[in-house]
């Protein structure tokens, strides 16, 4: 139980991660607000800024669960590492999601 704790945090790598998800998420948002059509008048006049803050800062969160994820297994060898992979990228996919559904709330996902 001790090994748990006694793991350092790598701080740069840890941004790296995190900055990652962050434009992944920002990067998707972007081209989903291009191609949208005229807002309705209801929505207000910057209800774009909602999506733009929450989408990248699940992304974001999902690239902290890859680091700890990764990390924690990073001296495993091969099915397990494997399965730490895919299941990050799961979770990073369904965060992604939950995101876009927390941030578009209230005018496309309504």
């Amino acid at each position: 139980m001790d090994n748990l704790t006694s793991q350092p945090v790598d701080m740069p790598l840890l941004a790296k991660r995190m900055l990652l998800g962050a434009a992944v998420g920002l990067v998707l948002i972007s081209l989903f607000l291009y191609g949208a059509p005229d807002p309705k008048p209801e929505w207000g006049k910057y209800w774009s800024i909602r999506p733009m803050v929450i989408v990248p800062l699940a992304g974001a969160m999902g690239g902290l669960f890859y680091y700890f994820m990764v990390n924690y297994l990073k001296h495993k060898k091969g099915w397990q590492k494997g399965i730490a992979i895919a299941l990050s990228l799961v979770v990073c996919l369904i965060g992604l999601w939950m995101g876009f559904v927390l941030g578009l709330d209230g005018t496309w996902w309504d």
